[in-house]
């Protein structure tokens, strides 16, 4: 059973940083696409970031130029640094690991969540 464990979450005050971390428990991390979500308060799950198994990634417009995706393989782990946070940025954060293309539909698993709240 492929799991996800998130850390790194907090309250931060507005303009400061956070850097988030994702543990996978796989043998063959380095196939996935690694994503990262988040879920505002009251608020549908969007997409944030990406990063494949090449290392291409891709921001949501909203953190293009303030967060940064990033992995590890040799720890299994994927990150997100971001930077200059805003109070809309507050939500719960997920970390998604996706195997679908090399493995099928089944292979997509997500991680329980950190919460990240920016506040004054």
């Amino acid at each position: 059973q492929v799991q996800l464990v998130e850390s790194g979450g907090g309250l931060v005050q507005p303009g400061r940083s956070l850097r988030l971390s994702c543990v996978i428990s796989t043998t063959i991390f380095s196939i996935y696409t690694m994503k990262w979500y988040r879920q505002p308060p009251g608020k549908q799950r969007e997409w944030v970031a990406q990063i494949s198994s090449g290392g291409h990634t891709n921001y949501a417009n909203s953190v293009k130029g303030r967060f940064t995706i990033s992995r590890s393989n040799a720890n299994n782990a994927v990150y997100l640094q971001m930077n200059r946070l805003a109070p809309e940025d507050t939500a719960l954060y997920y970390c998604n690991a996706d195997g679908t293309a090399t493995l099928g539909k089944g292979a997509n698993y997500w991680g329980q969540g950190t919460q990240v709240t920016v506040s004054s």
